[in-house]
């Protein structure tokens, strides 16, 4: 009893491989796969031909036709010698062979594989593209399944079994997360045959393409400039080698603290604008920061950026398992409190005492101090240590502002002024506001209409101090309504008062 997998090659007959010829030569009968392949004509003669296209019509997916066809090759190898032909080479984008040949493991049933030539050679032939030129390998059904796919933009990809225009709707819509609209590729029909055919065009138009089949890959080649991230990890490790910058392997992951939290401050800033050009280039420089210090730490000995990634990849996953696991939630409230039983539980399976660990743990006491105390503010909240409506804070926002009133010495004023800003900070909450993004805008507000207040003085020809509080507020006032006439006063949330 042996299972004899055969590689038919990606066009005709022609393209079998004298050994797979052969083979079918010496046989009587030949199980396909599929009819649906040019070589299935040009086979030998004499040769019984059993197909599994009537599988492709009844099951559900293509995941249930390869275990069917996998289970009656199977079942067909326990009885006898089997030749089963597959397009191709068997072990390039087919599923079932994988399937038998575990399955024989199993059972004890010898198993034979005839290689053959894929649909990868004559492609690249079609293309004059070099495989070692870092070319990635993918099945379109398969990738067609991300939204953010797996593929490295900075070397050429292929991607086999483009069968239908609605798979290349899926396709592209997977890759346009990857790559611009307007990326040149290539659909390559029939790779070997007469009639073989190379659409050059757009990613964004590959459905609209009449000339699909079952025969169809689709080629991408690298974009013209470097943008993935072991491109950039390579350019920040280029950077801290003895031939690298001066500068650069002078830094520690200290001496570069001051300049992490800058870039973030940035990044922020950005966001407030609403800039999405400066904040592109402002995330960059922040990832730039990430990965000199883990370049730092992969140098040390102390971990890698792989590690890094495959923590948070990891952690991302256990900690949404309504996600990627069988819980269910109905808020985002459930969420938080999930997120923070997942968190002790990790802690106890960590050894860390429960009875020792407190809910506020964690929080980064570098964090600015309003951001930290609406952080310190919500953990607590979620232990049900919080007033029962709004008015409880309204009324202990009157009641510490009025203990400033009283205070009479500088450490009783800073004391209860730091009670007044932390009852702020808990009223924020309760708005679903951040308290730090609300003082950043009233910031930017306060900066816009001052500016505008100076600029009339000056046209003017008026000296600020020289003006009582009446003048300058009704400058203040005519500097905030040329702004609203403007349309540059407003932030997202609006310009009060």
């Amino acid at each position: 009893m042996t299972i004899t997998i055969i590689g038919l090659g990606p066009g005709d007959a022609d393209l079998i491989t004298r050994q797979a010829w052969h083979l079918l030569s010496a046989a009587d009968t030949v199980y396909l796969r599929t009819r649906r392949h040019p070589a299935v004509d040009g086979l030998p003669a004499h040769l019984r031909r059993h197909s599994f296209d009537d599988i492709y019509d009844i099951a559900d997916d293509f995941a249930a036709v390869y275990r069917a066809i996998a289970g009656e090759v199977l079942r067909l190898g326990a009885d006898g010698d089997v030749v089963y032909a597959v397009p191709g080479h068997p072990y390039v984008g087919e599923a079932t062979v994988a399937a038998i040949t575990r399955g024989a493991a199993e059972a004890g049933i010898p198993v034979r594989v005839v290689a053959g030539l894929s649909f990868v050679e004559p492609t690249l032939a079609a293309l004059g593209v070099d495989a070692l030129d870092g070319l990635q390998l993918f099945d379109a059904i398969e990738l067609a399944g991300y939204l953010y796919p797996p593929i490295n933009p900075d070397v050429p990809v292929l991607l086999g079994q483009v069968y239908s225009r609605l798979l290349a709707g899926d396709v592209k819509a997977s890759l346009m997360s990857v790559y611009p609209a307007d990326q040149p590729v290539a659909l390559v029909h029939a790779a070997g045959e007469a009639d073989e055919r190379i659409e050059r065009l757009p990613l964004h138009e590959i459905d609209h393409s009449h000339h699909i089949d079952h025969l169809t890959s689709l080629y991408i080649p690298a974009l013209p400039v470097k943008a993935g991230l072991t491109a950039l990890a390579e350019t920040v490790t280029v950077l801290r080698s003895p031939n690298g910058c001066p500068w650069d392997r002078e830094q520690t992951p200290q001496s570069l603290r001051e300049g992490f939290l800058e870039e973030a401050y940035e990044v922020l800033a950005a966001l407030d604008a609403a800039d999405d050009d400066n904040l592109r280039e402002e995330l960059g420089d922040l990832l730039y920061h990430i990965l000199m210090q883990t370049t730092l730490a992969a140098e040390a000995g102390a971990f890698t950026l792989t590690e890094v990634i495959a923590g948070i990849e990891a952690k991302l996953k256990r900690r949404h398992p309504h996600v990627w696991g069988d819980w269910q939630v109905s808020s985002s409230a459930d969420v938080l409190r999930n997120w923070e039983l997942l968190k002790d539980r990790e802690k106890s399976a960590r050894g860390e005492s429960a009875t020792t660990a407190s809910t506020l743990d964690g929080i980064p006491p570098a964090l600015p101090a309003l951001a930290r105390s609406q952080k310190i503010q919500t953990r607590a909240a979620r232990t049900g240590f919080d007033w029962p409506d709004i008015d409880g804070v309204f009324a202990k926002l009157d009641e510490e502002v009025a203990e400033v009133r009283a205070a009479t010495t500088a450490d009783e004023k800073r004391a209860e002024l730091g009670d007044v800003l932390f009852v702020v900070v808990n009223l924020a909450r309760w708005l679903g506001a951040d308290a730090e993004t609300a003082l950043r805008e009233a910031n930017e507000r306060f900066g816009r209409r001052f500016r505008g207040v100076e600029q009339l003085a000056t046209a003017r020809g008026l000296s600020l101090s020289a003006l009582s509080f009446t003048e300058l507020d009704a400058l203040w006032d005519e500097a905030k309504a040329a702004l609203a006439r403007s349309g540059v006063a407003g932030t997202v949330t609006g310009e009060p008062g």
